[in-house]
C-alpha cells in the first residue's frame, strides 16, 4: 500500500518507497534544488531553513512554488 501527500493539487503516491520524512527529502526524490522553491505545508509557509526539520505525515498538502529565471 502507498502513503500520499498532495503536491500541488495533486496526489503524489509514494508506493516505491516509505513516505519522505521531511520536506527537504521530499524535494529531494522529488529532484528539485530547494533553493528554488517556496514551500507550504497545509497552508502555512515553510522557512527554508526548517526544511529539514518540517516532518511529513500522509494526507498532508504541500504546495511548492518554484522561481524561473528568464527576462
Amino acid at each position: 500500500m502507498s502513503e500520499v501527500l498532495t503536491v500541488n493539487g495533486k496526489e503524489r503516491h509514494f508506493s516505491d518507497g516509505p513516505l519522505p520524512q521531511d520536506l527537504r527529502q521530499l524535494l529531494e526524490r522529488m529532484g528539485v534544488n530547494e533553493a528554488t522553491v517556496v514551500a507550504e505545508v497545509d497552508g502555512r509557509i515553510v522557512e527554508r531553513k526548517n526544511f529539514a526539520s518540517t516532518k511529513l505525515t500522509a494526507g498532508q498538502s504541500v504546495e511548492l512554488i518554484r522561481f524561473v529565471g528568464g527576462g
